[in-house]
């Protein structure tokens, strides 16, 4: 079975944001990044496959230079080898078209991404993928079984958990669940050193136009803030409130 997983190279969730050039842009300085939750689920099970069943596993990002790092954090988890397609990742389709055209090209049975990156948080890459390629398709998906060309998933839905089976080549938009968070992984020293020497092969992108475009960032008010309206009103909520007291 060839097993190809999606890494999003995301910003650690204790990192500081802050953007640049008018809210225009996300400002990397300082700031520390690493494989997406969602995706760490994802590899992990693939690790299982490997080394229950005989797997390869593959893992593929869409991004530039700066995201070698987080691939080969996941080359020192086990995968056996890794793929950057040279693009920026600024639009959900725009990726997806990406990410097609790598599964198409390398055959993979079975492809694993995050259901959706702690970032952008779009939801919609896996579901696109599996449109664009015309393979079987599970979203959150929290538990996976193979028995040869058949897969067993279960996912979660409204109220509690559903299970299918479907053939392969099937899209998996994996998350917590899918396997236990104590069995993620650490890299060790020896696996870090075997990283060094898996292959990391860069692909140039498809010609692919983006469907939309980031105008503006805006950070979320301070948890706890007071707005200019509320505080107009508290006088007249704290009047209201003790005369009610009084009427009971």
């Amino acid at each position: 079975m060839k097993i190809l997983v999606c890494i999003s190279h995301v910003p650690d969730t204790t990192s500081k944001i802050n953007f640049t050039d008018g809210d225009t842009k996300f400002d990397t300085n300082g700031v520390q990044f690493v494989i997406n939750p969602n995706d760490e689920f994802g590899l992990t099970r693939a690790m299982w496959f490997k080394e229950k069943q005989g797997a390869s596993v593959d893992v593929v990002n869409v991004g530039g230079p700066e995201t070698e790092p987080t691939l080969r954090k996941a080359l020192a988890i086990g995968a056996d080898s890794a793929i950057r397609v040279n693009t920026e990742a600024t639009d959900g389709f725009y990726v997806a078209k990406q990410l097609a055209h790598v599964i198409q090209d390398g055959g993979y049975d079975l492809v694993i991404a995050g259901r959706e990156s702690i970032d952008y948080n779009g939801g919609m890459v896996p579901g696109m993928i599996a449109g664009l390629t015309g393979a079987n398709f599970v979203n959150t998906c929290i538990g996976l079984e193979v028995d040869g060309d058949l897969a067993t998933a279960v996912r979660e839905i409204d109220g509690g958990k559903e299970t299918s089976t479907a053939k392969l080549p099937l899209i998996v938009g994996g998350q917590k669940g899918l396997v236990e968070e104590s069995d993620l992984r650490i890299p060790n020293m020896r696996g870090i050193m075997m990283a060094r020497k898996k292959p990391l092969t860069v692909v140039e992108p498809i010609d692919a136009g983006q469907e939309t475009k980031s105008v503006k960032f805006q950070k979320p008010e301070p948890k706890g803030a007071v707005t200019l309206v509320d505080a107009e009103n508290v006088d007249q909520l704290v009047s209201l409130l003790h005369n009610e007291a009084k009427v009971i």
